[in-house]
């Protein structure tokens, strides 16, 4: 294909000007292929063969070099298991046949049956995506270099197919509760390999995902399905779907504030308000936990109800369980408030001696937080310091406060590097302790 003939191929607008499409918009020609593939065909040994091992059946010949192997295939897609004799090992060979050529691998098994990183159930599974995987580099190997060369995102099956729905969410702006304009943050894709079940396709080359198992990635907050490579040059304009949330607790703090539209957790929002409204002259806010029975009912409420949950006094009249709902939710985001990444940096700032030049590294340092993670710390530290305001009241200091959250928003990795022992907190403690004092002047 010629170099014009390609840019055609790619650069065709494929909707109107209101989004709808006009044309072909994915591309049928490695379905195609793969149809046109051989068929793993077993060529099985006369009888079955003394200790073969469970996991193989009569496609195991036992004892066989490389040329025995070669003479019972005949036909492409033939294929046969042997224990190779070119080694002092006791190795398992696969030896398979395409395009009149005989190939042989390294076979093992751990449960599942591999040659590289792709696992399967069965062999006949691993020689059909073996030989799909084989004819497609043969016959079109060109043609995946350019389908992930030639790409444009703003012409992808993915934008072509929700250009409205992405107009439409842009052009709502939602408010969070106190009426400020919504951020709207940057937020990657959360692919990860995918078993993809019947025939699907890359939402971002508009080219067939080939293959038998593992063939892409797929998004684990929006759903978007892509080649391996195709997903490498995706920009970080990931919209999480809602349906793909089974509720509001454990999930990304970015993903969450991308699929409700806020510029923080509405978890966050509303049991700060609900604590400024009836808690801060509670004698041991956020030190005194609630009852469990109580919080149970709060989480589920949360997740089900989301953004609707009621947690007013009649609905829930000790406003511990309110408070404590809220250091539940920031202790199980799987990247805590002050992120890995960004907490060495934290405590590093403390070693500085003089005040002005400390307070100036920490507020370098958190500002290199992701912009939700950054947004939400500000609110809480404002937040906090408003309730070391009312001390004489709820007896709650800055140090009673930041010991209370300190193993909250900065935990540790893995209390197994500690070699069991629990981790000195006093550098932690130290550092929001200092953030919650002068928070105004850090965020600022």
């Amino acid at each position: 294909m010629e170099k014009e003939e390609r840019k055609e191929v790619y650069d065709t607008p494929v909707t109107d000007e209101n989004g709808s499409p006009i044309s072909i918009v994915w591309k049928p020609d490695l379905y195609k292929l793969q149809q046109e593939s051989p068929k793993p065909q077993p060529v099985f040994a006369p009888s079955a063969v003394s200790g073969c091992p469970f996991f193989y059946g009569l496609e195991y010949h036992g004892a066989m070099n490389h040329k025995e192997a070669n003479s019972l295939l005949t036909d492409d897609g033939n294929y046969l298991i042997r224990l190779s004799t070119s080694s002092d090992d006791k190795m398992y060979t696969l030896s398979l046949k395409i395009f009149g050529k005989v190939h042989h691998y390294k076979l093992f098994y751990d449960g599942q049956h591999y040659v590289s990183q792709k696992r399967f159930n069965t062999i006949n599974d691993l020689v059909a995506d073996g030989l799909v995987t084989l004819y497609m580099e043969s016959k079109a190997g060109k043609y995946i270099y350019l389908m992930h060369s030639l790409i444009s995102y703003e012409k992808s099956p993915y934008m072509t197919l929700n250009k409205l729905k992405r107009k439409t969410i842009k052009k709502l702006k939602p408010r969070q509760l106190n009426c400020e304009e919504v951020v709207d943050y940057d937020k990657p894709h959360n692919f990860k390999t995918h078993n993809f079940k019947g025939l699907n396709w890359c939402e971002l080359c508009s080219n067939f995902l080939w293959g038998f198992t593992q063939q892409g990635v797929k998004c684990e907050d929006c759903g978007f399905s892509a080649h391996f490579k195709c997903s490498e040059k995706l920009p970080p304009d990931c919209y999480p779907d809602l349906k793909l949330f089974r509720g509001v607790f454990g999930i990304d703090l970015t993903t969450h504030v991308k699929a409700y539209k806020t510029n923080r957790p509405f978890v966050v929002d509303k049991c700060v308000e609900e604590i400024e409204r009836r808690g801060m002259s509670v004698e041991g806010i956020y030190r005194v936990s609630g009852f469990q029975e109580e919080m149970d009912s709060l989480r589920l409420a949360l997740d089900k109800d989301g953004k609707g949950t009621i947690m007013d006094d009649q609905a829930y009249e000790n406003i511990h369980v309110v408070a404590s709902i809220l250091k539940m939710y920031l202790r199980l985001l799987p990247i805590p408030l002050i992120t890995y990444d960004v907490h060495p940096l934290v405590i590093k700032a403390l070693e500085i001696q003089m005040s002005w030049e400390r307070l100036a590294e920490l507020r370098t340092a958190l500002k290199k937080l992701p912009p939700a993670h950054y947004n939400t710390l500000s609110y809480l530290m404002a937040h906090l310091h408003r309730v070391t305001l009312r001390l004489d009241e709820n007896k709650m200091t800055a140090q009673n406060l930041s010991t209370v959250f300190a193993p909250t928003l900065m935990p540790m990795p893995d209390l197994i590097d500690f070699k069991g022992t629990i981790p000195d907190m006093n550098r932690d403690i130290s550092a929001l302790h200092m953030i919650i004092e002068n928070q105004n002047a850090i965020f600022n």
